[in-house]
């Protein structure tokens, strides 16, 4: 059944204008793609980057991450990954800006900044995805 709703919500998104100005917190359409229309591992891969992109935001943002600007950038490489195999592109593109900035030697406030619009990014895509797998 919960395969059902994400086949809804990939056909509204499909027929919505491009002219919104709105970006939605994941492409349904490009999921369905990449999983070549398995429902089954679509639920499967939503429910992993759920869990998955918060634990990730939680290191990122955490002292522990201290200085180590190789394990920051891996990270976040991991969940830029993640986000485009889902669709989730808004987060693939906070990772991306993440990625650059370690790259460009940002100090830890301007990267701070960076890991904050991340979160913003990474809790809207999870709203949308326990959105579509409790509407079962």
């Amino acid at each position: 059944m919960q395969a059902q709703v994400i086949r809804k919500s990939a056909d509204a998104t499909a027929r919505a204008p491009l002219s919104t100005g709105h970006e939605r917190p994941l492409d349904l359409v490009h999921l369905s793609r990449q999983t070549l229309g398995d429902r089954e591992l679509e639920v499967e891969l939503l429910g992993l980057f759920d869990k998955q992109a918060g634990q990730i935001i939680a290191r990122l943002a955490s002292a522990l991450s201290g200085s180590d600007r190789k394990w920051r950038h891996d990270l976040c490489h991991t969940l830029r990954g993640s986000a485009r195999a889902i669709g989730a592109v808004k987060v693939a593109r906070f990772a991306q800006s993440y990625e650059d900035g370690l790259a460009a030697q940002l100090s830890d406030a301007q990267l701070a900044g960076l890991i904050e619009d991340m979160k913003l990014s990474v809790e809207e895509a999870q709203a949308e995805i326990r959105s579509l797998l409790s509407d079962a």
